[in-house]
């Protein structure tokens, strides 16, 4: 017998969709504080090494309240832009607590981490030669290539041959160069291979890469090994999760050894961010139309692209359940079918050819693993709204935590 997740985490608290859609509209995000904090602790305990501090990655979700919550639990953030630092210090974290990580950015958008005393790391010589001449003397992190990349879509992998990102290491010499050209002091070496890896041990071995090249230089402060820890997309077909208490365990092995044969500690970090929160959200929309296209039977519901682009742009798998009469649908007739959004696109596909139960009108479907690049790159496209997003507290009290857009907000900046 499937166990759904919902089911199995007693998700909504005594919450029914319904109830939550009739106060807040719908689509709506909705988030569990406890599956929050348990991430959050997780992977703030996941090494045993007394310097090794785990950063937020504020990409897959920036509101304003699980940002204060992950502080709450210890982590710090990373950031990828002056936005991100923005709401980042709204939501109180320190300067000393955000490492800026840019990519191809302007003189202005660097110094505005750097007058800050931001951390900053850049992936490029030509990078590095800005960041010099806006800050000579300074202290700064370079992004390494590390030779291996890991995702699950050609577009999240973010290591290896074919990459924007990071310095190759056949380039260290002239990093060299630049640093003593501008008096800088290298005090840190970043790297991230990919997202949503399942198996460890290509992150295993480019911590291992990215160590060999800390060694060249007697000035390292920190090592920063990137995210991608991925979460299991298909639970209901089995999938297990990350193991995370042999991976962490292999982790600390490989930092203690490397400590012991540098010569002194210094601070390790992880960048996680859909680990975090993914599995923390259900997105909740409705059924409004049902029909057959030729051989094709389509499922109309109001979660287009714009509330939820992972699918679009990452044939991305989420998984899905029905919600009729305050019940969750777990028997009856099923059907093979399209999942489909509101958009002007026939891309506009959540789910193709899925096997569901049978749908009516009205009836609530709930999209799962949704908080990590869910709301985060949401839209206006064909001027719709963005969802609110709530958050189930531990005592299962309901807080909206983000109102949804109104009309007024569309042109709000004209």
């Amino acid at each position: 017998m499937t166990i759904y997740y919902t089911q199995r985490t007693n998700f909504y608290k005594g919450n029914s969709p319904e109830q939550l859609l009739k106060n807040f509209g719908s689509p709506l995000y909705v988030y569990n504080e406890d599956i929050f904090r348990e991430r959050c602790r997780q992977m703030v305990g996941l090494v045993d090494y007394p310097h090794y501090k785990v950063t937020y990655s504020i990409k897959a979700n920036s509101n304003l309240t699980l940002l204060k919550i992950a502080r709450e639990e210890g982590m710090h953030a990373d950031a990828m832009s002056p936005g991100e630092i923005y709401v980042l210090e709204k939501a109180g974290f320190k300067p000393c607590e955000i490492f800026y990580i840019s990519n191809n950015v302007s003189e202005e958008e660097m110094k505005f981490a750097i007058d800050r005393g931001i951390d900053t790391s850049v992936d490029s010589l030509s990078q590095l030669e800005m960041f010099g001449r806006l800050n000579p003397g300074g202290k700064v992190a370079i992004r390494i290539n590390p030779g291996i990349g890991a995702g699950h879509h050609a577009k999240v992998i973010t290591g290896g041959k074919k990459t924007k990102f990071g310095i190759n290491t056949e380039y260290l010499d002239q990093v060299k160069a630049i640093l003593k050209k501008y008096n800088l002091t290298l005090k840190g070496i970043n790297q991230h291979i990919g997202s949503l890896f399942m198996d460890g041990s290509k992150y295993l071995e480019s911590v291992k890469n990215t160590l060999e090249i800390a060694k060249q230089f007697d000035t390292i402060e920190f090592v920063d090994f990137g995210g991608g820890f991925g979460i299991p997309y298909r639970k209901q077909e089995g999938q297990a999760p990350l193991e995370l208490k042999e991976f962490g365990q292999r982790l600390g092995d490989v930092l203690k050894e490397w400590v012991k044969e540098y010569g002194r500690e210094i601070l390790f970090r992880s960048e996680p961010g859909r680990y975090i929160v993914a599995e923390s959200s259900v997105l909740l929309g409705t059924v409004h139309a049902i029909k057959e296209n030729g051989e094709t039977f389509y499922v109309g519901t109001d979660i287009g692209f714009n509330v939820l682009a992972r699918p679009i742009m990452y044939d991305a798998h989420h998984e899905l359940e029905l919600y009729r009469n305050g019940k969750l649908v777990t028997e009856g007739e099923t059907i093979t079918a399209d999942v489909v959004g509101n958009i002007c696109e026939s891309g506009d596909i959540l789910a193709k050819e899925r096997t569901i139960f049978m749908p009516q009108e009205k009836d609530i479907i709930g999209v799962m693993d949704a908080g990590a690049y869910g709301y985060s790159m949401s839209s206006n496209y064909n001027n719709r709204l963005r969802p609110a997003e709530v958050l189930i507290r531990s005592d299962g009290s309901v807080q909206l935590i983000r109102r949804r857009d109104t009309l007024e907000d569309l042109i709000r900046n004209f």
